[in-house]
């Protein structure tokens, strides 16, 4: 997709101009006379009394005023095909596509199933997904004409939903839809295309029926409605904008419009399903931001699509760089500075920050010093535009600029309260706001038809600039000027923040700004430039709201420790740029706690700034988050024909995307206890960084990392778990493609770190070999490792062989977990025999999904009278079926067994086998937890177990069951087992 990066009105304004300027005298006349006299497709007339003495300037002003940049152009096609200058309406059509075309910058949209628990911690003001995830999920990315294409299933939406962060470019992309619609360009499916613009339709107060919406829409006078609503498939519906809309959406089925005649107030009519039934088989295309502030786009219909525009990526980025300053001298500097702060060019990924950036950097080169400062911040780059805005005022203007910003900030305010983004006149003269030579600069105007009249309307340049002045609105010091209490909201912050606590996404930019114009530098700069004072009065309940945030769902408490779980927390923080702030508001935390994240540069920079400022940090969990950066441009620079080992594994991992986060780490301070990074998809580069904090963390006792480190990247962690003071316990290494090269580079360190007591390498293909190369380091004598999970390892009975000798030999070893290899029963029998040396210490076995059959439970059978340690044993998935059991139960009824665990879901068995697992039950005087779920064992073989059940002799506490099968009679004698044995818990599966 694309973006138009320029001014519409004032792109639509030159197109005009020039097209006016072609016409002869005799022409322009007659064009003057068909805007005041012609049928102009039912657009009004302008008053021939203004036209009159109107020059070629004039008339574009009066035109582009009077319907809108693009209207305008429309009712100069319209004016011109009216008087017969065929030619000047054709031209101007083809001067406007390729205006438009040379001023957009391409965008990308990918398809994204809507996750919920992660939409409300995506930001508003930079989007959550950006350049990397375009790389990384290239499968998922679609055209724009092919939204209402079949999916892999071959089923072609209806609805679609467009999702985006704010400025991200919704809006600009709904336009050229229609623009390459009209062209042609794409969905030839449809005939008609309808334009609804929410924030407009905000100021709609008459009764409207959908056939009304279809003629208003229509650019002629006489839309065929019958047409129309006798092919509805032909029909595509664009709502832009649909979270602006104030409606409230939860509304009974016999409100809302049941025919495309009925009137009804307009939230009754668009909350009325368009596709389903108002208009059969009818399309429809919304644009939202992802989680509408004042309703949900799901109450009115079920979208069958989702896109999501996600910004730009590294290359448009740069092309919007030369689009924007045309020069390309300068474009190649203001692109190489950003491009080399690492912040300012992760902002750019946003359409409307980028074009923010750019003005900046365009102000910046024309003054002494150039861009010798860059602000880090997003409130930063608001406050160099403001200010060069404000540096462009007379002086005269500038006198008067204190009293309107003051009055622009309460109307921000009120907007934010109000959820409201598109102001009448008569509201912004309530504030006063009446200096015409000023105000454009900080708002956009607009004509817009409401009934019969024509109403100016105003906007903020977009709406992160009403959420900047709204936040600014709680830091400006009263003037003392004579108010109405009625005209504005309140300066009370806490209740800004209590509702930031209960409806984030609508409040989460005003909040962010709060925190960022709380810096005492920009405050100062601001204070010079808007000549108003700015009090840092609100910081203490800022202070405060963090720090009681727990109880919030920005932080939780867990095992009475406090945790932070949203990364907008960070973005707050990172804003204001306050070293001791940070440490004092994250004073009562020691845990982050974010999951399922995609961590842009800019998100990592920020989570980095918070972990260096954060000293009382114990744990850190980032699992099943993602760390996406830009890749270095190729050709960078020639590369030093040696480096020493030390200086390429330097630079491997500040290639790392995890480098930032794990230098703030070794420069926090902190006691850091728990670092997980499981699911996060790291390569080898990661471990060079994580090697740096494992050596300058000695209280560092969990690690847990996956997804693609290799051999490569597990000989690199291995040089810090060398590192003397690394006291780490826990080992997690889980799905890392580790073979037995990386298990010899393990078990090199086992022996170096006796603290190791948990070493996961389950999911690896280190096969037989690298069981070999463990074991080895396990039976030393300064290796404490007492878990070893191996599931999943490609393991076969050789290895249960070097593990049967190992187990003797190696006390610590309590815990082996061996699932889902093909052992077999050889395997097992291999074990069994070092299971049942005195010396073996192992207290829990997992052999679930093993490839056992009825042979192995009688060689287990054997070994649980001789091995007094083992108290749990995890056999499920296995064919051992009832014969396996009724073996299997000979060892357990031994006197000398101590088994309390015994796991045997799915298992094939039936109710053949509760017999012999009732007198188990009967006389164990150890088991206390039994897993036979998934195993239809039926209403007889389950009463033969409730006997034992309520048995004196059974201590049996937990007891898992397939629930589908049993009769409500078996149920109700198993739920009455509680009177007897209040301490039995009985589960269905």
């Amino acid at each position: 997709m694309w973006l138009f990066w320029g001014s519409p009105q004032g792109t639509a304004g030159e197109l005009l101009l020039q097209a006016l300027e072609d016409l002869s005298k005799l022409d322009f006349r007659k064009f003057q006379d068909a805007l005041a006299h012609g049928d102009l497709h039912g657009q009004e007339l302008i008053p021939w009394g203004r036209l009159e003495e109107a020059s070629w300037m004039d008339t574009k002003n009066l035109m582009v005023d009077f319907y809108g940049g693009e209207a305008a152009l429309d009712v100069a096609i319209a004016s011109f095909e009216r008087i017969q200058l065929r030619n000047a309406a054709a031209m101007l059509p083809e001067r406007r596509e390729k205006a438009l075309n040379a001023r957009y910058s391409k965008l990308v949209i990918v398809t994204s199933p809507v996750r919920e628990e992660q939409r409300s911690t995506r930001s508003l003001a930079t989007g959550r997904r950006h350049a990397e995830i375009m790389k990384e999920q290239a499968s998922s990315s679609i055209a724009v004409g092919d939204l209402f294409k079949p999916g892999s299933d071959g089923w072609i939406p209806k609805v679609v939903v467009l999702l985006g962060a704010a400025g991200v470019g919704k809006t600009m992309t709904a336009r050229k839809i229609l623009l390459d619609w009209a062209s042609d360009k794409v969905f030839a499916e449809f005939d008609y295309v309808f334009y609804i613009h929410c924030r407009e339709g905000n100021l709609l107060t008459s009764q409207a029926s959908m056939a009304d919406l279809i003629t208003q829409c229509y650019p002629g006078s006489s839309p065929p409605l019958a047409e129309m609503l006798g092919q509805t498939e032909r029909l595509l519906f664009v709502i832009d904008g649909f979270d602006e809309l104030r409606f409230s959406f939860d509304r009974p089925q016999s409100e809302l419009c049941s025919q495309p005649g009925s009137r009804g107030r307009l939230e009754i009519t668009l909350s009325s399903p368009l596709p389903q039934d108002l208009l059969p088989d009818s399309s429809l295309l919304v644009t939202t931001r992802p989680a509408p502030p004042c309703g949900s786009w799901g109450k009115c219909w079920s979208a069958e699509r989702y896109a999501e525009i996600l910004g730009f990526s590294e290359v448009e980025r740069e092309e919007y760089f030369h689009r924007f300053f045309q020069n390309p001298e300068q474009a190649a500097a203001a692109f190489q500075f950003v491009r080399g702060n690492e912040t300012l060019f992760t902002m750019c990924l946003v359409p409307i920050v980028c074009w923010i950036v750019c003005t900046v950097m365009k102000q910046q080169l024309g003054r002494t010093g150039g861009l010798t400062h860059s602000p880090k911040t997003t409130t930063g780059i608001y406050i160099l535009y403001l200010s060069a805005l404000l540096r462009s005022l007379s002086g005269r203007l500038k006198r008067g600029m204190p009293g309107v910003l003051r009055r622009l900030c309460c109307l921000a305010a009120d907007g934010v309260w109000r959820q409201k983004v598109l102001f009448e006149e008569k509201e912004v003269q309530e504030y006063a706001l009446d200096q015409q030579e000023a105000l454009p600069l900080l708002l956009n105007e607009h004509l817009f038809q409401k009934d019969i009249s024509c109403v100016s309307t105003y906007s903020f340049i977009h709406l992160s600039f009403l959420e900047f002045f709204a936040a600014l609105f709680y830091l400006l010091e009263d003037d003392g000027e004579a108010r109405d209490p009625h005209a504005g909201p309140t300066r009370d912050v806490k209740a800004l923040l209590e509702s930031y606590s209960n409806s984030r996404n609508y409040f989460m930019l005003t909040v962010r700004f709060l925190f960022g114009l709380l810096n005492e530098e920009r405050r100062r700069e601001l204070e010079e430039e808007m000549g108003c004072k700015i009090s840092p009065r609100i910081t203490q309940e800022l202070l405060t709201w963090l720090q009681n945030s727990q109880n919030t769902s920005l932080a939780f408490l867990m095992q009475e420790t406090a945790a932070i779980c949203e990364l907008e927390v960070c973005h707050c923080l990172y804003e204001l740029q306050d070293s001791g702030f940070v440490a004092t508001a994250l004073d009562p935390f020691t845990g982050v706690y974010l999951r399922g994240l995609n961590l842009n540069r800019f998100d990592q920079t920020v989570l980095s700034f918070s972990v260096k400022n954060f000293p009382k940090l114990e744990s850190l969990d980032l699992g099943h988050c993602v760390f996406l950066r830009d890749d270095p441009k190729d050709g960078a620079g020639l590369q030093p024909a040696k480096q020493t080992y030390r200086e390429k594994q330097q630079k491997e991992g500040k290639q790392s995307p995890i480098h930032l986060l794990c230098q703030a780490l070794e420069k926090s301070g902190c006691k850091l206890k728990s670092l997980r990074f499981d699911q996060c998809q790291l390569t080898g580069t990661c471990c060079g960084a994580l090697a740096s904090v494992l050596s300058v963390n000695p209280t560092l006792t969990e690690l847990a990392g996956n997804e693609d480190l290799r051999d490569g990247g597990v000989k690199l962690l291995c040089e810090g778990l060398r590192r003397g003071g690394c006291q780490l316990q826990s080992l997690r290494l889980g799905c890392c493609n580790l073979t037995a090269a990386g298990c010899r580079d393990l078990a090199a360190v086992l022996g170096t770190l006796p603290s190791l007591e948990q070493l996961d390498l389950s999911d690896n293909p280190v096969e037989d070999g690298g069981v070999r190369e463990l074991c080895g380091a396990l039976v030393g004598p300064s290796c404490s490792v007492q878990k070893l999970w191996l599931w999943r390892c490609r393991l076969t009975k050789a290895s249960c062989g070097v593990l049967a000798a190992t187990l003797p030999l190696s006390p610590n070893l309590t815990e082996l977990h061996l699932g889902d290899n093909e052992l077999g029963d050889g395997g097992v029998r291999r074990l069994s025999e070092g299971l049942r040396d005195a010396a073996c210490r192992l207290q829990m076995l997992r052999l679930w999904r093993c490839r056992l059959t009825e042979k192995s439970c009688g060689v287990l059978a054997a070994a649980l009278p001789l091995s007094p340690n083992l108290t749990e044993l995890h056999l499920g998935d296995n064919e051992l079926g009832d014969g396996g059991v009724r073996r299997l139960s000979e060892g357990l009824r031994d006197a000398a067994c101590r088994l309390q665990t015994l796991s045997l879901w799915k298992c094939r068995l039936t109710g053949a086998c509760c017999g012999d697992l009732r007198t188990v039950l009967s006389t164990s005087r150890s088991l206390e937890h039994l897993d036979l779920s998934e195993n239809d064992l039926g209403d007889g073989g389950v009463r033969l177990l409730c006997e034992a059940l309520g048995h004196p002799a059974c201590f049996l506490q937990r007891l898992w069951l397939k629930k589908s099968g049993l009769n409500e009679e078996t149920v109700q004698k198993l739920a009455a087992l509680k009177a007897v044995k209040p301490n039995l818990n009985i589960g269905y599966i």
